[in-house]
């Protein structure tokens, strides 16, 4: 289902609140270009400093080009910890940041993809192209069939992923996103309201980490 930080979401059974786990870690999943408005970058950046100073680490798609390098400079600008994933085939298109302190170089997209999962208690999209659409869809699905509870967010700047919740919309009125399965997301408007959603939704939901609830997946 669809929850905002505003909202009271249904908590795993059986899961005391005192073992309800803070976020340590986000995915952040954005365009590895910059978009045509600079707010965009602006965002981003300031995504990687809140990060970097409430003790949050980043995980990335390890490239040092648009928004992706963007956060992740940030973050680590502001003594953040930085955890880039990369397929082999993407190292000398996308760049690897140099200064990132944990590089992991992958054979092929699936494991990376796999990897960002299991090491982030969350996950947030910024404007990106068909590649961040794609990461995000994925982790709704997995989400949607029960094989997380990780919260997701979409950081909506300049109402970007507008066209996207209408399209939801449009999928529930179709009856194709019902009852029973519903999609579970979050959106943010200011950048500064990131972090405390993301947070508050993990103290009421709490945060399955068994990475083999996707084994099926691979």
């Amino acid at each position: 289902m669809f929850y905002d930080s505003t909202r009271e979401a249904p908590r795993l059974p059986g899961t005391p609140m005192s073992e309800l786990k803070p976020i340590k870690s986000i995915c952040v999943y954005c365009g590895s270009g910059f978009g045509d408005d600079p707010v965009f970058a602006e965002n981003a950046a300031a995504l990687g400093r809140y990060m970097a100073e409430q003790g949050i680490s980043l995980v990335y798609g390890g490239g040092n080009v648009g928004l992706m390098g963007t956060v992740a400079q940030a973050t680590l600008d502001n003594g953040g910890y930085v955890t880039g994933i990369i397929p082999d085939f993407l190292k000398s298109r996308e760049k690897l940041l140099d200064e990132v302190q944990e590089t992991i170089v992958v054979p092929d997209m699936h494991t990376r993809k796999r990897l960002m999962f299991e090491k982030a208690d969350a996950f947030v999209a910024l404007p990106g192209g068909i590649g961040t659409l794609e990461e995000l869809v994925e982790q709704m699905t997995w989400a949607q069939l029960g094989r997380h509870t990780k919260p997701i967010l979409m950081l909506s700047t300049k109402s970007f992923w507008k066209p996207l919740l209408t399209l939801f919309a449009h999928m529930r009125d179709q009856g194709f996103i019902r009852p029973g399965l519903e999609l579970n997301y979050l959106v943010a408007e200011k950048v500064e309201d990131v972090i405390p959603m993301l947070q508050d939704a993990a103290r009421r939901v709490g945060i399955v980490e068994n990475a083999d609830l996707i084994e099926s997946k691979f």
